[in-house]
């Protein structure tokens, strides 16, 4: 059985992150499992047509990394993929990754103080920290349809997009209109014979405001840097300037609904389809998209939109409740991910052989800072519960998970501890403290059932509040917040 110090689960964004960090701090002994083929995480499965960023690229990276070379303000899928891939490699920690291996079964052995961790590739491995880096965009959500499984063509989910079917002329059924159906859609529309976008509640979606960066910028930007710093931090508060509308005031965003009804106006000449398409909820309740060709492709002659609910599927097309039946030939579902009951939690068992979803089930998702659990003892979690965002890179919320759980590690080393765990109740009361603060925000108050909410109605996805106090909490492991064990009685243990 192979002992790591340090195991990450996951390559995405916050397991390059987490090994690039550890390398530096001299933590060698760690290893990194990956479930696909490479790293990329999200931008690796999401490859499917028109897949891009909506936060700008030079704020969607690592501010150890900086790219001068973005093609565009808001990069796309390929480009992203291919900037993780790069700053893996010049990290030189590649060596350290496992591709094509999942964690199966994880389990904190109480009397040897470690975890030990069952690979989908037979081998077991234990770890003294089990770092999740597995996200919450990590595990498609497909949709419960009476029929579905009896559809004769080709169907899959835009995270799992089979890139071998020809579209070309076919019929085509969208199930979604999220973030992702909005890029979708467009590119469909261009090589489809015919588009079906079922539609359950209409986004709101303002203006992309992208544009290509010129031979003169990428070469300013490369040479001098300070100036590629200066505009990462000029988009940073531009993006912490929404933060009010959304926690405190949601009649602030105002100019973004204006900005929304006139991509509407402007996109869509149909007044019956513009009522259709304008949600009645307020901006901002749900993730506000970006685009300037969704519209102008649901407005297309080849393209209709259903707001009546599915009843069931056929082998050869959907039926809607109203009875109407529509042949297709592909069903692309666009449904989201399983973001309030992260998967991974399913095969995480803690202290009293309980999972990390068991103990979720009664109390909802939650953690301390979004990143420790009490009865999960040196378990830490990137982009854990309520560290999402609505408004900025998730890339450097990252960043501040990452810095905590370094100084954590640096703790345990220099002050002896084999074992740490936040007190319960210091838990308690950090998430106790965020619902309060997630009462008056927009997300709640808005008007609209997202994906942001659990089952019981409650925000455990996103944080209530600027990114640079989340960064501030963060910036210093707290010790005195946790049970701890020394590394004496470990060894004591053992003998």
């Amino acid at each position: 059985m192979n002992h790591v110090d340090h195991l990450v689960i996951g390559a995405g964004f916050a397991g390059v992150c987490a090994a690039i960090k550890l390398s530096e701090d001299g933590e060698d002994n760690f290893l990194v499992i990956e479930k696909d083929s490479g790293v990329g995480g999200t931008w690796r499965a999401n490859d499917y047509p028109g897949a891009a960023c909506d936060v700008p690229s030079h704020l969607y990276s690592f501010s150890f990394a900086p790219n001068p070379d973005w093609s565009m303000a808001f990069s796309q899928q390929p480009e992203i993929q291919a900037y993780i891939e790069r700053v893996a490699a010049e990290a030189d920690i590649l060596d350290r990754f496992r591709f094509g291996v999942a964690a199966q079964h994880a389990h904190w052995d109480e009397e040897a103080l470690h975890w030990v961790v069952d690979l989908s590739d037979g081998t077991t491995v234990t770890a003294t920290t089990l770092i999740s880096g597995s996200g919450g965009l990590s595990e498609p959500k497909l949709p419960d349809i009476d029929g579905i499984d009896t559809f004769a063509g080709e169907v899959f989910h835009s995270a799992r997009w089979n890139h071998d079917v020809d579209l070309g002329g076919k019929r085509v059924a969208v199930i979604g209109t999220g973030a992702s159906a909005i890029q979708i859609i467009p590119e469909l529309q261009k090589v489809a014979g015919h588009v079906d976008v079922y539609q359950r509640t209409a986004p709101w979606v303002i203006p992309r405001n992208d544009r290509r960066y010129t031979g003169l910028e990428k070469f300013v930007f490369r040479h001098v840097p300070l100036l590629q710093r200066l505009s990462r931090t000029a988009i940073y508060w531009g993006r912490e300037l929404y933060v009010p509308a959304f926690t405190r005031n949601p009649k602030l965003a105002w100019p973004a609904l204006q900005l929304a009804k006139a991509n509407i106006a402007r996109g869509i000449k149909d007044p019956a389809l513009r009522a259709k398409v304008t949600p009645d909820f307020a901006i901002g309740c749900k993730r506000i998209l970006i685009s300037n060709t969704y519209y102008p492709a649901l407005g297309s002659a080849n393209v209709e939109v259903v707001t009546d609910p599915i009843a069931k599927v056929t082998g050869d097309a959907v039926v809607t409740a109203d009875g109407v039946e529509r042949p297709i030939d592909v069903l692309v579902v666009a449904t989201g991910f399983h973001t309030t009951e992260q998967p991974i939690a399913e095969h995480i068992v803690g202290r009293g052989g309980a999972t990390l979803a068991d103990t979720w089930r009664t109390s909802g998702q939650c953690a301390y800072k979004g990143t420790t659990v009490a009865g999960f003892p040196n378990l830490f979690q990137i982009v854990g519960p309520n560290t999402g965002l609505g408004h900025s890179s998730m890339v450097f919320m990252i960043e501040s998970q990452v810095a905590y759980v370094r100084d954590a590690i640096r703790t345990m080393r220099r002050r002896g501890y084999a074992a740490i765990e936040p007190h319960r109740d210091v838990q308690v009361a950090w998430n106790e403290d965020l619902q309060e603060k997630m009462g008056p925000t927009v997300w709640n108050t808005g008007g609209c059932a997202s994906w942001y909410l659990d089952e019981h109605g409650r925000n455990t996805t996103l944080w209530p509040g600027a990114t640079f106090t989340f960064r501030r909490l963060l910036s210093r492991f707290d010790p005195e917040n946790y049970a701890v064990v020394p590394a004496h009685e470990k060894e004591e243990a053992i003998a």
